[in-house]
């Protein structure tokens, strides 16, 4: 995602913690990932295991059936999507930003770049299947390699400029939490994870599919990373595409616009789906009825792009509420719900594993929100 843009000014940030920190978050989200997923299936009389559970939802249901029947689902699902919604809110801005920044002398604002974007997304209330979704993901990351081999590629011209010396080894505790954030974020997928293996054609590689996409994520960011850092140093901002000089900035940000454009489609069509499913649970047939589905997307669309619009402060609202969201989903609630679903059949070290990424995902949580409000607060004075 864009977070990858931001690795080299959380190193900057972070030192040499950072390289471990890129590693470890690799190692620690592949992990939840796959506890997720386990919680979605139950061993039958027969020892084989059997998915029992189709979404986020139901493996929280689960969990809270003594409590009550749907309190866990409803939880999930409005952290679900609030994240999803600001995640389609942010690529709105960004699109706006970046489209304004590479045609400057065109008379027209941020806001106004935003809604003609937002009108080139008005095709996505017509998407009915992740297939469609996974096609233009594919095209998102080849525009995502672009980029990447673009910056690469001037870093290594600049290669007698490097000098490990640049690396820090004493860090600012409130920057280090920033490039925490940022390292942890780059590799969230837990909100797709169960749709994703429920429509693979092969479910029982979907560990070897998880193991192999967060090792070459891992070794590509860390990659990205250091070569940008060592090229730039102390002058690294915190999109290194501002870096570049002025013949690449305005590539560099057509691609972003596209790979912005391209992602939009993904968490839209995930945060509709909940939305579609809640409202349809009920009994009246009008509400399953196609017309229906296309009202719930055009009216999710409509919202993100007022919201885009209007918003005061959108990157203190969005680290706030990743904070709170993004560490629920990725390390609090796989972990929490794997104790819970799967207590008698795991052993002393899996238990202490689980509870150890709970503690980690909490204190993340927790030091992100007070980062983010001490922002807001010196913000509105």
């Amino acid at each position: 995602g864009i977070f990858v843009l931001g690795l080299p000014y959380a190193l900057l940030h972070s030192g040499y913690s950072g390289l471990i920190l890129i590693i470890l978050a690799a190692a620690l989200c592949c992990y939840t990932g796959k506890i997720l997923i386990a919680c979605l299936y139950e061993e039958n009389e027969d020892g084989q295991l059997i998915r029992v559970r189709d979404t986020y939802e139901d493996i929280a249901n689960a969990c809270c059936k003594k409590l009550s029947p749907k309190l866990g689902g409803i939880v999930v699902n409005v952290t679900q999507v609030m994240e999803l919604m600001m995640t389609c809110i942010l690529y709105l801005v960004v699109s706006g930003n970046l489209l304004s920044h590479s045609f400057p002398y065109v008379p027209v604002t941020e806001k106004t770049w935003s809604v003609i974007a937002f009108v080139t997304l008005l095709p996505c209330v017509f998407i009915k299947t992740l297939k469609i979704v996974s096609k233009l993901s594919q095209l998102c990351s080849l525009v995502h390699f672009i980029i990447i081999l673009v910056v690469m590629t001037y870093c290594l011209t600049q290669i007698h400029q490097w000098s490990w010396a640049k690396f820090r080894l004493s860090i600012e505790f409130e920057d280090f939490l920033v490039s925490v954030g940022v390292i942890i974020f780059s590799y969230t997928s837990q909100i797709f994870l169960p749709t994703l293996e429920g429509n693979m054609k092969n479910p029982g590689e979907f560990r070897c599919m998880l193991n192999r996409t967060h090792f070459f994520a891992c070794v590509l960011k860390t990659t990205f990373a250091l070569t940008a850092f060592l090229t730039w140093g102390e002058e690294t901002k915190e999109v290194i595409t501002d870096n570049l000089p002025s013949f690449l900035q305005t590539l560099v940000n057509l691609c972003l616009l596209t790979k912005a454009l391209l992602s939009y489609p993904l968490p839209f069509f995930a945060a509709t789906e909940i939305v579609y499913a809640f409202i349809s649970k009920g009994s009246h047939s009008n509400y399953k009825s196609p017309l229906f589905a296309l009202g719930v997307r055009g009216s999710f669309l409509l919202f993100t792009l007022l919201m885009a619009m209007f918003i005061p402060h959108f990157a203190l609202l969005m680290g706030l509420t990743g904070s709170v969201t993004g560490a629920a989903m990725t390390f609090l609630l796989p972990s929490l719900f794997h104790l819970k679903l799967k207590w008698k059949k795991l052993s002393l070290l899996d238990k202490c594993v689980d509870i150890s990424v709970f503690i980690l995902g909490f204190l993340c949580s927790l030091s992100g929100i007070i980062c983010s409000i001490k922002g807001l607060l010196e913000v509105f004075g």
